[in-house]
């Protein structure tokens, strides 16, 4: 199957620059923080709130609530609309103000050097096309098969190894599943389902607690495993609906968190975090090393740190995928495996991650020694 870059059609007479920012004011940065902590007082979250949750989406936007240089430079819009900005306000707040080099900002900015080709970087990078099936089914490893439930997101990680995706003809979830549902149910090797995308949580509860109850009756079916950042970036989206499919599921559970920098982890995420505890589910992180953002032994430390205090176990941190657009990321393998020795003299075993790095056509993760 041949990779083909999904772009949203064209508006009519559309500038080729950055449209016009709207004329509604742009809240201060102080009021977007306020909102998101009022919205976050240590209880579940309202049903559905995340649903409304106000998200930016213009280059400008984001520049003026963080109070940056408005002529810092971003990707031409040509190339932008093909992977949109989107982030939300909740993870906007808890940025630096006045801060161009704050790792969570670098993770979302449409940096111009994302148009830069870099030799060995394509827009397939970890070969998911070659092991696509029908019904938005991979299946790479032994055992296990991971779903593409949804090319939806709550925020759009510039780093992202899916950016280039064919969703539009890989989504599981068309036709309530069925086809997927029979895949797995026909290959009695997969005892583990993944449900990736995208992110699972951008789908509805309904949707979700449809499909899970689905695969609950493929008797050699054991475990659900769910990747997500959505409940990091949001985390009003551990609702209680959400909460209440994932406890009454025989399935073991495991959500994967992606988390690369402590500061990620407020509040908010901690109650979110806790909540999924309550519901039984036995949670990891896995994380991208990112230069500039979390390339360093330190950062790495306090990283590990503060999940281990919220109950997260630290489990892989990954080297970069070499995805087209994400160049300006990637950081030197011996410089990795030096910051990995760096770690391991810093914290204890359980909280130091396995470096790895995903091969086309591997199978399993390719663990780096150091």
């Amino acid at each position: 199957m041949t990779p083909e870059k999904i772009r949203p059609r064209p508006i009519d007479g559309y500038p080729p620059q950055y449209p016009p920012m709207p004329r509604r004011s742009i809240e201060p940065f102080e009021q977007v923080r306020d909102n998101y902590l009022s919205m976050h007082d240590g209880s579940s979250p309202p049903a559905a709130s995340w649903q409304r949750a106000p998200l930016v989406t213009r280059p400008a936007e984001l520049l003026a609530l963080l109070e940056l240089d408005p002529a810092l430079e971003a990707l031409d819009y040509e190339r932008l609309r093909g992977f949109p900005l989107r982030v939300p306000h909740g993870f906007v707040a808890r940025m630096r103000k006045g801060d161009p080099q704050d790792p969570l900002f670098l993770q979302v900015w449409p940096a111009i050097a994302e148009g830069v080709d870099t030799p060995g970087f394509a827009s397939d990078a970890v070969g998911d096309l070659a092991s696509l099936k029908s019904g938005g089914l991979i299946h790479k490893y032994q055992g296990r098969a991971l779903v593409i439930t949804t090319g939806a997101c709550a925020v759009n990680c510039r780093y992202c190894f899916r950016r280039h995706f064919p969703y539009n003809d890989s989504l599981a979830s068309r036709g309530n599943w069925r086809e997927t549902l029979a895949q797995i149910e026909a290959d009695r090797s997969i005892e583990e389902v993944i449900l990736s995308g995208g992110d699972p949580l951008s789908l509805a509860d309904d949707k979700l607690s449809s499909f899970v109850s689905a695969l609950e009756r493929i008797p050699h079916v054991r475990r659900l495993r769910l990747h997500t950042r959505t409940a990091v970036v949001l985390p009003e989206r551990v609702d209680e609906a959400l909460l209440g499919w994932l406890g009454r599921t025989r399935l073991q559970k495991v959500v994967v968190l992606h988390v690369n920098h402590a500061n990620e982890i407020d509040a908010a995420v901690e109650s979110a975090i806790i909540r999924l505890r309550s519901a039984g589910s036995t949670l990891l992180n896995q994380s991208v090393l990112l230069r500039n953002v979390n390339d360093s032994s330190g950062v790495l430390a306090a990283l590990s740190e503060r999940l281990f205090a919220c109950g997260v176990l630290p489990y892989y941190l990954h080297l970069l995928d070499r995805v087209q657009g994400a160049g300006h990321f990637e950081v030197n393998e011996n410089k990795a495996v030096k910051m990995m020795g760096e770690l391991a003299a810093m914290l204890p075993g359980y909280l130091v991650p396995r470096l790895a790095r995903e091969l086309p056509g591997a199978p399993a993760k390719t663990l780096l020694p150091w």
